[in-house]
């Protein structure tokens, strides 16, 4: 895969990343925000450097969020033919491509997508924390807690629903409103697609408002 055509690659959800938020389900968004701040600044930092040093920031920005939408259509509408199955994990699917999109706009818009507040900035775009301080502080005490998660936890797929209800309003009202139709086999499908392509849509219009005015 090259830097040029790096936005267009769906990314897969680490399987460590699974095993660490059914250890602690309750901070799902915070080590969400977390694990895409280590996957995707690299990554959208490349992109960016890929597209030349005469690229206009905010007609790469909202590049950015056009592709994000058409990626997450694409990811609802196949992991929603798997109705209750595929529900839990298509969501985290959904907030994993949500937060790259983010990382992508941030870089576009000419901020270190490395910097140790592009993950807090994600957390109250996404409503997590009224202001990206306030996530910052609550993130710098993640680590140890996870931590002690992990050593105590038995995990169980009881915790995958416990994920979801998390991270669901999270995802944008869109994807909440529509989760019950979601859980019906192959009927998922175009509602995932729909609901998944809106929300990101939405958050998307946030994202490129805070970096184009902050």
């Amino acid at each position: 895969m090259t830097e040029a055509t790096e936005i267009e690659q769906v990314e897969k959800l680490p399987g460590t990343l699974w095993e660490r938020l059914r250890a602690e389900p309750e901070r799902a968004p915070e080590i969400m925000s977390l694990a895409a701040a280590d996957r995707f600044g690299p990554h959208a930092e490349r992109w960016v450097v890929a597209q030349g040093p005469h690229h206009q920031p905010a007609a790469l920005a909202q590049l950015a969020v056009k592709r994000h939408v058409r990626l997450s259509r694409i990811e609802g509408g196949a992991l929603g033919i798997g109705g209750i199955v595929t529900a839990a994990p298509d969501l985290v699917a959904l907030v994993w491509l949500q937060s790259r999109m983010v990382f992508f706009v941030a870089a576009a818009m000419g901020y270190d997508p490395r910097h140790p507040m592009r993950p807090a900035e994600l957390l109250a775009l996404q409503g997590v924390y009224e202001t990206p301080a306030a996530a910052r502080e609550s993130l710098d005490g993640v680590g140890q807690s996870m931590a002690m998660a992990m050593v105590q936890s038995k995990l169980s797929k009881g915790r995958d629903e416990q994920i979801a209800a998390k991270l669901m309003k999270y995802a944008g009202k869109r994807v909440a409103k529509r989760y019950a139709g979601r859980l019906v086999p192959f009927l998922g499908a175009p509602l995932g697609a729909i609901s998944n392509g809106g929300a990101t849509k939405e958050l998307g219009q946030r994202t490129l408002a805070f970096y184009g005015t902050s």
